[in-house]
């Protein structure tokens, strides 16, 4: 490539993607339908993974431990000849560095103090209690004489939670103050990465959201089976469904959701946020927020009791955005739905005696089982999703070590 044709000023536009795991794919095609070319950069191990590769403008690959500064060497030896007019993290484990190459490249999206609020769970717990909102009792693991008085004012047992991860990952149950102070030790430097805060029984909620301009303007409520804590660290049948829109749980979920996300400074973008119904009082509590579409086939979920696939529409609205237009979501549908998965024993379970009309999804995934279930009535679903989580129990479940990291 010649100087003169390197820095010819391009017209088309153009989205740097950045994925460190294979997910994303719809949003991708949808810039790509709104005339957008996507650049892909994910980590070599993926290189051959399931990617849109015809409607890629290119597709580069790294290796999976780079940097920060390793990464922007990269992006900008790529700018050279590619204008970005945005960078998008497909994937929660990339915000920090797609945060950082904005700032270094001054692309508008949010910067690294921003994506802390939906990525760091001391920073976002923090600015939730600072704004109002009822969240479990906390501890920074730092100033050890604090720790020491939280244990003595806060009834244990606590959880040890990494500030950085996504869900329950990574999660402690800390029964004593001696168990912690050997945890701690174990840690070592790693510690301060770390968070302390009081178990609170309860019921595990999620709602996936878009934000236009500070506003909520769309959001789904759904509830979880077994909580993914104890699902991570036991194993078992990963359920979630509809929350009854007539329901003061969807009332209050969405309520408290429409002023959350734009409390925490989001401007614009898609959520997906977890709460707890605690048993003792019956108060919803913030547990986390992430600026990304959910894993777990959550986006299928919200997709088949909606209407509205939440990657396509993060898309449209990152576009517009783009282009100084309005966002417009689409008409909204009512229904409800739910999700039953599991690790299977085998690689390719046979599901063919699941016949049950409201069958919508068959989850094609290697040593999975999963069925996605949709109905008009929510006592249905949940009925639906009761019974097959406990067949895919007897008939399929596989269990193994919880990973440090996602796997989807």
């Amino acid at each position: 490539m010649t100087t003169e044709t390197a820095c010819q000023t391009e017209i088309a536009e153009r989205f740097l993607c950045i994925a460190s795991y294979e997910k994303g794919q719809a949003y991708l095609r949808q810039l790509n339908a709104l005339g957008v070319r996507p650049f892909l950069i994910t980590v070599d191990k993926l290189a051959n993974a399931d990617w849109p590769r015809e409607i890629l403008d290119d597709l580069v690959t790294m290796p999976g431990n780079m940097t920060h500064e390793q990464i922007l060497n990269t992006v900008t030896w790529l700018a050279r000849s590619h204008r970005f007019d945005r960078i998008t993290a497909l994937d929660e484990f990339d915000m920090e560095a797609v945060a950082y190459l904005r700032e270094q490249m001054r692309i508008p999206g949010m910067g690294a103090s921003a994506v802390a609020y939906y990525r760091d769970k001391l920073a976002m717990r923090i600015a939730a209690r600072d704004a109002g909102f009822a969240v479990p009792r906390f501890v920074r693991v730092l100033h050890y004489p604090e720790l020491a008085q939280y244990m003595e004012t806060v009834p244990g047992p606590w959880l040890l939670k990494p500030r950085a991860e996504a869900s329950a990952l990574g999660i402690r149950r800390i029964e004593a103050a001696e168990q912690l102070w050997r945890a701690l030790d174990e840690l070592g430097d790693r510690q301060s990465r770390f968070l302390l805060e009081e178990f609170i029984p309860g019921e595990i909620f999620h709602v996936d959201s878009i934000l236009s301009h500070g506003r909520v303007v769309f959001s789904s409520s759904h509830q979880y089976g077994k909580p993914p804590l104890q699902l991570m660290q036991h194993g078992g049948v990963f359920t979630t469904r509809t929350v009854d829109r007539d329901s003061s749980e969807w009332r209050e979920l969405t309520g408290i959701n429409a002023r959350l996300a734009p409390a925490l400074g989001m401007r614009s973008g898609v959520t997906h946020a977890e709460f707890i119904r605690a048993h003792a009082d019956g108060r919803f509590y913030f547990l986390e927020i992430a600026a990304r579409v959910g894993g777990a086939f959550i986006a299928d979920l919200v997709e088949q009791a909606t209407g509205i696939n939440l990657w396509r529409e993060w898309a449209r609205l990152d576009v517009a955005e783009m282009r100084g237009k309005p966002y417009v979501l689409p008409p909204v549908r009512e229904d409800y739905a739910g999700s039953v998965l599991c690790l299977a024993r085998v690689a390719d379970p046979d599901l063919s005696a699941f016949d049950d009309p409201e069958i919508a999804v068959r989850v094609r995934k290697d040593h999975h089982a999963g069925l996605l279930v949709r109905s008009t009535d929510p006592l249905r679903v949940q009925q639906l999703v009761e019974q097959y989580a406990t067949r895919f129990a007897e008939q399929f479940l596989a269990t193994m070590p919880a990973p440090e990291r996602p796997t989807d």
